[in-house]
């Protein structure tokens, strides 16, 4: 394993250990053993993302009500191409080689894993995210 490797894997969080099981599909443990620490990880840079993201489209998010917030969120990811793919470089340009080997085989349902993580730790920082109110 070259530096490059060594370092990105030291600095995750190994916070999910337990999650990982010999039965999951390959998917499913490259979820729980890559995306989850790394989003973790990078957890205040989506949040800054986010709030920029929010910031471009006159803070209309921080005006809404708690339900809307969540509409909000999951049509910024769904529909705003360049923002989604924003927050997936922020997450894959984490990955070591071999993982990204591994994800390029199976991109496709590796985003939406990657995504449906994002989405839920944006949801769940709601309140964060409205006390931190639009960046200037």
């Amino acid at each position: 394993m070259n530096s490059r490797d060594s370092s990105l894997k030291s600095i995750r969080l190994d916070c999910i250990s337990n999650t990982i099981k010999t039965d999951m599909s390959s998917e499913e443990h490259f979820q729980n053993s890559v995306l989850r620490p790394i989003i973790k990880f990078q957890n205040d840079l989506l949040i800054a993302a986010f709030l920029n993201f929010s910031s471009k489209y006159k803070n209309v998010f921080f005006e809404l009500s708690t339900e809307k917030k969540i509409t909000y969120i999951e049509n910024a990811l769904a529909k705003d191409s360049k923002f989604r793919n924003s927050l997936k470089d922020a997450v894959v340009g984490l990955f070591t080689v071999e993982e990204y080997n591994l994800y390029t085989a199976n991109a496709s349902a590796l985003n939406k894993r990657m995504l449906g993580i994002i989405k839920e730790r944006l949801i769940s920082h709601i309140q964060l995210l409205t006390e931190r109110g639009p960046t200037t």
